[in-house]
């Protein structure tokens, strides 16, 4: 497959999807299962290097990775460059912490020595998404090669140049030992090769539906598989919240990558004696939104950059039009424009209740969603009336309140007071319900792929 930069416009998929071929993928896995067996032998100072060299070439290649995302999938410049330096800033920390991660734990026996290691399991497949085709990308690959396995990634069709050129700055890490390949697979493939024994575990972010599929091929297989799926994450604002700090979290937590993030703040729950101001201060803050500039080289911080892919922008203007026939009020946007791009407006919808589809379903892209709340027990309660549970937060200047409501009435992954939701390399990253189960980041993304095993030596 050849890329050209001459794209047509700004998130349009104009290259070919090429499947590797079955002979080439057998190469690729008796090549990765090979060197899996000399990698899990490597000592930590290896992987140590392997971790900061990754973060220098990522670096390195920061300009030319982040260009390329804005071509491919229409990302704005100034996040793709965000989301590089983000993949370096995971690889720099594990090189500082795996050591004390790996590091074997000692029970104190009298008539034993008893030791519990991490080892790990072998090939790990990645099938990941093109949303943040570089970040989620590194948050699979890079702890599971610190923790001593390799890697097989499977990125999404629509970002092929993104996972090469990622592929090729981490084999230049490397060395060019296979630490990661990239393969291009059809789903049917992936179910053949979370099959095959050479497989040993299998990671996923995607949709619900993705992660049922890979569930179930894994668990045929009795194989242990993360599933990062699909959010709709409610945000708490609360009759005492600071509005203005409300609204700008929530602006920022909404239309970051054009809305197309798991953890976006889809549904946003406010208290009815507070509607109409944080209403009127948000709608004023999205009315200023213009459309991205199609020159990917500018660096518009305030423009709203198109969406990946067409059906994925007619999608999300269907669950629009089908939430305002089921009587929610659409008081800014919900229009496709006439422009080329694949471009839709900074939307919002008011009066959002439980059984229509803004509320019931993930929308994934810039829609901002409100959904009136009578007091804090009925926000708990319309929060937790999802069968998502990926991430929330929570907005109130009574903290100690906040924080019990996050830590204890909230059915998520991850619960963030005054703030929007994000992933963090220190904080392990997952959901519950249909928003998957495992995690990864932190010490626990980087035991996900390994086996705990216990050595008894008596005395």
């Amino acid at each position: 497959m050849e890329y050209s930069s001459n794209r047509p416009r700004l998130g349009s998929v104009g290259d070919t999807f090429e499947v590797t071929s079955a002979q080439d993928f057998e190469s690729i896995l008796h090549a990765s299962s090979a060197f899996a067996k000399t990698w899990a032998l490597s000592d930590a100072d290896q992987r140590v290097l392997f971790c900061r060299k990754a973060a220098k070439a990522l670096k390195r290649d920061r300009q030319a990775l982040a260009e390329l995302a804005a071509l491919e999938m229409g990302k704005r410049l100034d996040e793709s460059l965000s989301e590089v330096d983000k993949c370096a800033s995971l690889c720099a920390y594990y090189a500082d912490h795996l050591s004390q991660f790996l590091q074997p734990k000692r029970v104190v026996d009298d008539n034993a020595f008893i030791a519990i290691h991490e080892r790990p399991l072998g090939v790990i497949l990645g099938v990941m998404p093109w949303n943040f085709p570089y970040w989620q990308a590194t948050r699979f690959a890079i702890p599971a090669i610190a923790a001593g396995n390799v890697t097989v990634l499977k990125h999404a069709p629509n970002v092929p140049a993104c996972a090469e050129a990622f592929a090729k700055t981490l084999a230049s890490a490397a060395e060019e030992k296979p630490l990661l390949i990239n393969v291009r697979l059809s789903n049917d493939q992936v179910a053949e090769a979370i099959a095959d024994d050479r497989i040993a575990g299998v990671s996923l972010t995607g949709s619900t539906g993705a992660g049922r599929a890979v569930a179930a091929a894994a668990g045929k297989a009795l194989k242990p598989s993360v599933l990062e799926l699909g959010g709709s994450d409610p945000y708490l604002i609360l009759a005492d919240a600071d509005i203005e700090q409300a609204v700008e979290a929530c602006f920022a937590g909404r239309l970051l990558n054009a809305g197309q993030s798991c953890i976006s703040a889809k549904r946003l729950i406010v208290d009815e004696r507070i509607l109409d101001e944080f209403t009127t201060a948000l709608k004023a803050k999205a009315s200023e939104l213009s459309f991205l500039d199609a020159n990917p080289s500018n660096d518009h911080k305030k423009g709203l950059a198109p969406m990946a892919r067409e059906d994925l922008r007619d999608q999300l203007h269907s669950q629009v039009e089908k939430s305002i026939a089921q009587g929610a009020k659409c008081i800014l946007g919900g229009r496709i424009p006439d422009m080329t791009g694949y471009f839709y407006p900074a939307t919002m919808l008011t009066d959002v209740k439980p059984g229509m589809a803004a509320f019931d379903e993930e929308l994934f892209g810039p829609v901002i969603v409100i959904c009136p709340a009578r007091d804090t027990e009925h926000a708990i309660e319309l929060a937790n009336t999802s069968s998502f549970g990926l991430g929330a937060a929570v907005f109130s200047k009574d903290l100690a309140q906040a924080e019990e409501i996050a830590s204890c009435r909230l059915h998520a992954g991850a619960c963030f007071v005054n703030t929007y939701v994000r992933s963090d390399e220190r904080l392990p990253f997952g959901g519950i319900k249909q928003s998957g189960y495992g995690r990864e980041l932190a010490k626990e993304g980087l035991l996900a792929f390994t086996n705990t095993k216990v050595v008894w030596v008596e005395h």
